[in-house]
């Protein structure tokens, strides 16, 4: 017996090899997802960003600039003036920037190189090796080596 499934006609069927229609009508449609940090020292967050990932913001503005990683966009903004204490960091928070590197010891020498001292003690977990660093505006990364190459 094949399988009912539910669509503007209730008694429709399935055919064999084909997916049930999508029958969850959302609002609005995702097209796409990307990172962003805010900060009132734009340029030094894009110079470190720039520095670490030796590439150039894809666009750049005085109040924004993106990068394009693979698989991410990573955005930082400058909020405006009457909005700059929503944005003011008192900490990390729960949130990470969590970048996946081929070779953690040359991603930490990396960050090393552009002056970037503090870092944390490499951490041995279960899905790989990883340490935390922190941007200049104390924004947490953890760089992360997975076990298994992907």
């Amino acid at each position: 017996m094949s399988p009912t499934v539910e669509s503007s006609d209730r008694n429709e069927v399935a055919k064999p090899g084909m997916s049930a229609p999508n029958t969850c009508q959302s609002a609005f449609v995702i097209s796409s997802a990307f990172t962003t940090l805010a900060s009132v020292n734009l340029n030094a967050l894009v110079k470190f960003y720039s520095d670490f990932l030796t590439t150039s913001p894809h666009i750049s503005t005085s109040t924004y600039a993106e990068f394009q990683l693979p698989g991410l966009r990573l955005a930082i903004f400058s909020p405006a003036a009457g909005n700059a204490s929503e944005f003011a960091a008192t900490g990390s928070g729960a949130m990470s920037l969590c970048l996946e590197v081929n070779d953690l010891e040359a991603a930490i020498a990396r960050l090393r190189s552009i002056g970037h001292a503090s870092l944390g003690t490499v951490i041995q977990a279960s899905h790989g090796r990883e340490i935390y660093a922190y941007d200049p505006d104390g924004n947490r990364l953890i760089l992360h080596q997975s076990r298994v190459s992907r």
